[in-house]
């Protein structure tokens, strides 16, 4: 008898693959990627925000954002007559950012106007990445961390005893009980570069909004480095000032 070769079929698809393929299939639609992406921010939205982000009509995307709250990928909340959606929980954020990351540069879409030219450089410059820091800001970050060996990143993402000592005298706890890592390379998709995540990552970033070291601007994602926050991760990171802005 002809023995099975490294690339025979031996049966079925695994009881995964249906699973898969419908995962894969609500992803693979532009108005639902579109508030996938949207909801990086880590804020609830509401359904009318995200029909006017996405472009279409409430109605249209009510529908959309039935079937990924069905799918697990969303969670939503009623307050009175306004219906909230938000990311279901870090793990649905971390394939939304891992997905947009593998897209490749040339297949952005250019820019129409100058307002969304000025949006996207203010997304490269820095953002929230879900619930951790991103872009440029993310990766100067992670840099100084790494530099001053707070960070490992030779087998994977690892806080060092100094970085953890570091969150101590921040005076920021880690939850080291969080099923979360404490660290986690997470693909910076307008870098190419790996950033900081896992419950480190979310602290850090919930710091430096709640000390003003950043500011949101705009209606998405993007912060903006206070002149605090500049002094402040010059004097703690090293960071030079003109990386920051």
């Amino acid at each position: 008898m002809p023995h099975a070769g490294a690339h025979d079929v031996e049966g079925p698809p695994g009881p995964r693959a249906p699973g898969l393929a419908r995962l894969a299939g609500l992803i693979a639609d532009e108005t639902r990627a579109a508030c996938l992406l949207a909801l990086l921010d880590g804020r609830a939205w509401t359904a009318g925000e995200l029909a006017r982000h996405a472009g279409v009509a409430p109605s249209t995307l009510s529908e959309h954002l039935g079937k990924l709250v069905a799918g697990g990928l969303l969670a939503e909340d009623r307050q009175g007559r306004h219906r909230y959606v938000r990311l279901a929980d870090a793990r649905a954020a971390r394939l939304v950012e891992e997905l947009a990351g593998q897209v490749a540069p040339d297949a952005a879409v250019r820019p129409r106007t100058l307002r969304q030219a000025g949006a996207d450089s203010a997304m490269a410059r820095g953002r929230t990445c879900y619930d951790h820091l991103a872009g440029r800001l993310g990766i100067a970050v992670t840099d100084a961390f790494t530099a001053r060996g707070l960070l490992r990143r030779d087998t994977g993402f690892a806080l060092t005893d100094a970085g953890l000592r570091w969150f101590d005298a921040l005076g920021v706890g880690l939850d080291r009980r969080a099923r979360r890592p404490l660290a986690r390379a997470c693909l910076d998709w307008t870098e190419r570069r790996h950033h900081l995540a896992g419950v480190a990552g979310a602290a850090l970033c919930r710091h430096a909004l709640d000390a003003r070291w950043c500011v949101r601007i705009g209606s998405e994602r993007a912060v903006k480095v206070t002149e605090t926050g500049e002094r402040a991760l010059s004097e703690l990171l090293g960071i030079e000032e003109a990386a920051l802005r």
